[in-house]
């Protein structure tokens, strides 16, 4: 009895569990939001950003992502049990009302930049030299916050996947997202998702 009320206790203070998917921009977050649909697992997306050269499949993106730092995040709710996708410097405003499971995505930072580059220059917003070195500098300390704030916090648990990796080689990768989620699907059609042909920003 004493037992089965310490599990109904425990069940009771468990917060709700999220999924979410981030990295630094161009690290492979949109492929990992399609690996994990291909798991079985529902997104949170409203597709208003379409696909297009430079994500043909998607971005699977969540507009009001963006206002978690202006302290909006009531649309979180919609999130319990799915997958959302948080770039990274986000993260640490997330509330601590939820239990979260990040798959963070890591690459080469020189394959980071240059994959932004190309993107801005697409848009007619193609930064300077000088500029993507302050880029380069940004994005390292975010990460340093970033990986402080989830080490920091009880409800918040990672794992770090390796976009280079997974393009290489995606099976090891995609056996520990599913381990660390619990997911019960068979890895061959999350395997499948990954399409070496998209990796177009390398560096030797």
């Amino acid at each position: 009895m004493l037992l089965k009320k310490i599990r109904s206790l425990f069940k009771k203070s468990r917060k709700p569990e999220i999924i979410v998917v981030s990295g630094l921009p161009r690290s492979g977050t949109s492929m990992m939001m399609e690996i994990l649909h291909a798991g079985g697992i529902s997104l949170l997306t409203d597709n208003l950003r379409k696909a297009d050269q430079d994500n043909p499949r998607g971005y699977f993106e969540w507009e009001r992502v963006k206002k978690l730092s202006e302290g909006n995040h009531a649309w979180l709710s919609d999130a319990v049990g799915k997958a959302v996708k948080i770039i990274a410097p986000l993260l640490p405003y997330l509330p601590d009302a939820y239990q979260y499971k990040v798959v963070f995505m890591n690459r080469n930072m020189e394959e980071i930049l240059s994959s932004q580059r190309k993107m801005l220059q697409r848009r007619g917003e193609g930064p300077q030299g000088v500029e993507e070195e302050k880029m380069k500098d940004i994005f390292e300390k975010n990460l340093d916050s970033v990986f402080q704030f989830m080490n920091a916090n009880d409800n918040v648990s990672y794992i770090i996947c390796d976009y280079n990796d997974i393009l290489r080689d995606p099976t090891e990768d995609i056996e520990k997202i599913r381990r660390f989620l619990d997911l019960e699907s068979d890895i061959d059609g999350m395997v499948d998702v990954v399409d070496p042909a998209l990796y177009r920003q390398r560096v030797s």
